[in-house]
């Protein structure tokens, strides 16, 4: 019988943690500062027993919402790909998943539960009281060579990072320079006004993630400059282990035709490559990065309510933050 017990950070969790296969950055101590500075949430950390041995852990965050406790793994908004369990190969994650709900409503005290894992399938949620959506991501391959890389990708987006270099685009990486947060934002800005909307986070977040994931090596930052030395375009890449995420991009519209952003992901991809990551996670879907020639990996988002209620109310919440993003982005237009 699989049972998740609630532990506390040690060098020696962590240290035990980073051998598992399946380990992703929001495993890590630094990610989960981050998100709890930026949440103001608890984080969660624990272990998977079956039986007796020890087999896998868990991390999640508890935060707050209306008066009650809520177990994130990740919760939407977060900006955090993934949650959910490091098992042992050959462990079934669909035992450690249906042992997460007595530890989430009973343990913690939880009125909701939410988790994305990337190594979770439909077929692992069936029969357990969830709710699902498929989310699925799109990711590429970085094992083969970059002429196969470059091949992989549609004709005119090879076009477009050959005319970014024809046009003399620079693309230069960033480390230590306290503006890199307001220029990405800036431009994330200017993206989000395209569509009549405001960014859904403030600058305060890229500062956070900066400053927690940074130091230790795992943020990869990119900076685009015009040939007259002006940043048009900058990207957000935090990598680990086998893994780099593409958490943001963002360019100003009237620079677009030097098509710049095409130039930072076949940057990040070569970098990342040349270290050892084997694949690279757009952290989404969406048609427009088909041009680098993805792959499409299903990842269902499941959540379960203690009640009714309590899933109507998060319902209702999601909605209201839309509505409230849109109502922002009119006023803003409005000044």
């Amino acid at each position: 019988m699989f049972r998740l017990h609630r532990v506390e950070p040690s060098a020696e969790l962590w240290a035990d943690r980073a051998t598992y296969p399946d380990r992703l950055i929001f495993h890590t101590p630094q990610w989960l500062r981050f998100v709890a500075e930026t949440q103001r949430a608890e984080p969660v950390l624990a272990t998977v027993h079956d039986g007796g041995t020890p087999v896998g852990h868990f991390t999640g965050l508890v935060t707050k919402r209306y008066g009650l406790r809520i177990l994130g793994s990740p919760m939407a908004g977060w900006t955090t790909s993934y949650g959910g369990f490091n098992l042992r190969p050959a462990v079934p994650r669909r035992a450690a998943l249906e042992a997460l709900m007595p530890f989430a409503f009973g343990d913690l005290g939880c009125a909701h539960l939410e988790i994305r894992d990337r190594h979770l399938t439909e077929a692992d949620l069936g029969g357990l009281g969830l709710r699902w959506q498929s989310a699925p991501t799109a990711v590429i391959d970085l094992t083969p060579g970059e002429d196969a890389l470059f091949g992989a990708m549609a004709s005119a987006c090879r076009r477009n990072i050959r005319k970014a270099e024809r046009s003399g685009v620079v693309i230069e990486e960033v480390t230590g320079d306290p503006a890199f947060a307001g220029q990405f934002f800036d431009q994330l800005r200017d993206v989000f006004a395209k569509q009549n909307l405001v960014p859904t986070y403030p600058v305060e977040r890229v500062r956070s993630l900066i400053r927690h994931l940074g130091p230790a090596g795992r943020l990869l930052l990119l900076r685009a400059r015009d040939p007259g030395g002006r940043c048009i375009a900058t990207a957000v890449l935090p990598w680990y282990h086998r893994t780099m995420y593409f958490w943001g991009g963002a360019s100003y519209r009237p620079d677009q035709h030097l098509r710049p952003n095409e130039a930072l992901i076949w940057y990040a991809l070569r970098w990342a490559r040349q270290r050892g990551v084997t694949e690279f996670d757009f952290v989404g879907g969406n048609s427009y990065k088909q041009k680098y020639g993805t792959t499409e990996v299903p990842v269902p988002w499941a959540r379960r309510s203690r009640s009714p209620l309590v899933a109507g109310l998060r319902d209702a919440a999601k909605e209201a933050f839309s509505l409230r993003q849109k109502a922002v982005a009119r006023l803003t237009r409005q000044v």
